[in-house]
C-alpha cells in the first residue's frame, strides 16, 4: 500500500513523521490490494489541527476528516473513523458472501419402483446448485431453452428464490414462497 503526507502550513518534526507512518499502516490489514492508495493531508490553521484521509483501492473509495488542537490526537482520530469504515464495509461484504452461500438448492430425483413388495418413492439421484439471479422474464426464456420443465433461480427484483415451470397447455407457471 502507498502512503502519502501532504504537510501544509507547518513543517512536521521527525517523530511526527514517524508517528503518522506507523499509524497509517494499520489500515494496510483491511486492505488486501497491494496498489491501494492512502493519501494523508495534514494542515495547521490557526488553532486548529486538521486531518483529511482518502483511501483509494480497485472497490474502495473511504475518506475521513477530522480536525482537534492536538495533531497528534487529530491522527488518532481520523485513523479511528477510517478504520471504523472499513470494518463497515468488511461486515457488509461478509454478510453478502454468507446470504449468497445460504441460496444452495437441492434437487432429488424420486422413483416409484416395487422394490421387494414395498410401494413407494425412494431417491435414485440427488443434485445441488447455486441459483442465478435473474429477473422472471430472463427465468422463462433460460426455462423456454431448456430441454427441463422447471428452472430454480433468485429473483432479482425479491430476492427470494423462485420456481418456474411449464404447464401442460404451454404456459408458464410461477413459484413464490414470498417471506
Amino acid at each position: 500500500m502507498n502512503i502519502s503526507f501532504t504537510f501544509k502550513n507547518f513543517e512536521p518534526s521527525d517523530h511526527l513523521k514517524g508517528y503518522a507512518q506507523k499509524r497509517f499502516e494499520k489500515v494496510a490489514k483491511f486492505v488486501s490490494d497491494s496498489e491501494a492508495d492512502l493519501q494523508v493531508n495534514l494542515l495547521v490553521d490557526k488553532f486548529r489541527h486538521k486531518a483529511d484521509v482518502i483511501l483509494n483501492a480497485d472497490s474502495i473509495h473511504i475518506s475521513a476528516y477530522e480536525d482537534s488542537e492536538d495533531m497528534y490526537s487529530t491522527i488518532d482520530m481520523v485513523l479511528d473513523k477510517l478504520e471504523a469504515q472499513l470494518r463497515k464495509m468488511r461486515e457488509k461484504m461478509k454478510n453478502r458472501s454468507r446470504k449468497a452461500r445460504g441460496n444452495k438448492v437441492q434437487m432429488n430425483f424420486l422413483s416409484y419402483e416395487d422394490l421387494a413388495g414395498e410401494s413407494g418413492p425412494t431417491i435414485v439421484g440427488t443434485d445441488s446448485y447455486e441459483p442465478k439471479p435473474m429477473s422472471v422474464d430472463e427465468a422463462a426464456l433460460q426455462l423456454n431453452s431448456l430441454e427441463n420443465d422447471f428452472l430454480v433461480f433468485l429473483n432479482s427484483e425479491t430476492e427470494g428464490v423462485n420456481v418456474i415451470y411449464k404447464r401442460k397447455n404451454g404456459d408458464y407457471g410461477l413459484i413464490d414462497p414470498g417471506y
